[in-house]
């Protein structure tokens, strides 16, 4: 969804060369012309850290502050940008723009220096840093999943109601709605490419994410540290990780589903964790479509992630890596261009850089983003960033009771979640 405001054209704002956007200064600011918008990275990790770099690679965006929980992640992140500032001859980060510690989050979105400010902490704590972010006037890139359990997800879209009203861009990190690959397939799935769907099979099977051993740590800070490993911190393997497959069901079907019943189990996983090594699901949405999912997320043999929808006059597969295509009376396949192709690795990432038919994804979700913001052409994608959440809450919700759930029996539940950590008394 997005809200588009008059009084701006292309020519104001798109440079031509290697995808600079040249900002109108009233839109950001009342700073100079041609200034970059300012971002300020909330969670310094792997993933935060690699999409900011983002930003600042592909759209005219510049990393001025920083906030997380560890000095350690925080060093790192500042010597990472610094860097890549001195490349381009710009100033480092201000220090008084690095932010340590359970109140960070608040102090980065309240300076005057920031535009923009993008969520990568623990999911968890997604919707608790999106409301001061929107609260204090600033645009938003959060990262999924809005939130981990029923409550948050109602929040986020009030949240996302507060942000339309402000003229807000707010962006949920689903970059595949933006790999090319995955946009022309789903517009000839909508075009009536695949006929009247009948069903589809999916899977998420991932390896497992591993952690270095944590000394000399109280047992708050461990959790945190290895949050991956933790239901209540993560959402288990379904919210956090699977839920790129539900979402992409969800864009391709157009709607959530109605009801689902599913298993898991943690059989084989050996870390000190409490997550699931694997789900079995069915999912069941609008005209009696029924989409069959499973993930599994331990070992290290393989990694393969796919849909497959079924259609009347054809069938289509979106892999992450391998021929994406339909096969049946409109057949078609991607192409990816020659010079895309010649870089790209040939390997997948849990937290940083994705490849094959997600290579362009993160650089065109973050060129849409800022393009958003200074065509005033507004991004909302709390409701949509909430319903997929709640689509993988409803399996997760089926799974641990071991009974069929509704949709509406969800929505009519105030599940939350409850970490017991007091940030405070981390040292």
């Amino acid at each position: 969804m997005s809200e588009s405001s008059p009084g701006i054209n292309r020519r104001e704002f798109v440079g031509a060369a290697a995808g600079i956007m040249f900002i109108r200064p009233e839109l950001v600011r009342g700073s100079k012309a041609n200034s970059a918008i300012q971002l300020g990275l909330i969670g310094c990790g792997g993933r935060g850290t690699s999409v900011a770099t983002g930003f600042a690679t592909h759209t005219n965006t510049r990393v001025v502050a920083l906030a997380d929980l560890f000095a350690g992640q925080l060093d790192a992140a500042r010597k990472h940008f610094d860097d890549l500032a001195a490349k381009k001859g710009q100033a480092a980060i201000d220090p008084k723009l690095v932010f340590r510690g359970p109140k960070a989050y608040q102090e980065l979105v309240s300076s005057k220096m920031v535009d923009v400010v993008q969520i990568s902490t623990i999911n968890y704590f997604h919707v608790e840093h999106l409301e001061a972010a929107v609260a204090a006037g600033k645009h938003v890139y959060c990262e999924k999943p809005v939130g981990v359990d029923v409550a948050a997800c109602k929040r986020v879209m009030r949240i996302g109601e507060k942000a339309a009203k402000s003229k807000l861009s707010l962006e949920v990190g689903f970059q595949i709605r933006s790999a090319p690959p995955f946009v022309e397939l789903v517009r000839r799935i909508h075009g009536n490419a695949l006929g009247k769907i009948a069903c589809a099979s999916a899977h998420y099977h991932a390896t497992a994410i591993e952690y270095p051993p944590r000394a000399n740590m109280s047992p708050a800070e461990v959790r945190l540290r290895n949050w991956y490993w933790d239901r209540v911190l993560s959402g288990d393997i379904i919210v956090d990780q699977n839920i790129h497959v539900i979402d992409t069901c969800n864009w391709i079907l157009q709607n959530h589903p109605v009801k689902v019943s599913a298993a898991h189990a943690r059989r084989v996983r050996t870390d000190s964790g409490d997550c699931s090594d694997h789900f079995s699901v069915i999912f069941h949405y609008p005209d009696d479509v029924h989409v069959t999912f499973d993930s599994v997320q331990f070992g290290s043999k393989l990694w393969d992630v796919n849909e497959r929808f079924f259609g009347t006059k054809g069938v289509s597969e979106s892999p992450y890596s391998g021929p994406l295509r339909i096969v049946g009376d409109e057949p078609w396949e991607w192409k990816q261009p020659a010079a895309e192709a010649g870089g790209q690795k040939q390997e997948f990432s849990v937290t940083g850089d994705f490849t094959d038919n997600l290579g362009q994804a993160d650089e065109m979700k973050q060129k849409g983003f800022i393009e958003s913001i200074v065509s005033r052409k507004y991004h909302n994608q709390a409701q949509t960033g909430a319903e997929s959440a709640l689509s993988a809450i409803l399996a997760r919700t089926a799974a641990y009771s071991g009974r069929e759930m509704t949709w509406d029996d969800l929505l009519k539940s105030d599940q939350t979640y409850d970490a017991g950590i007091n940030l405070d008394k981390l040292s």
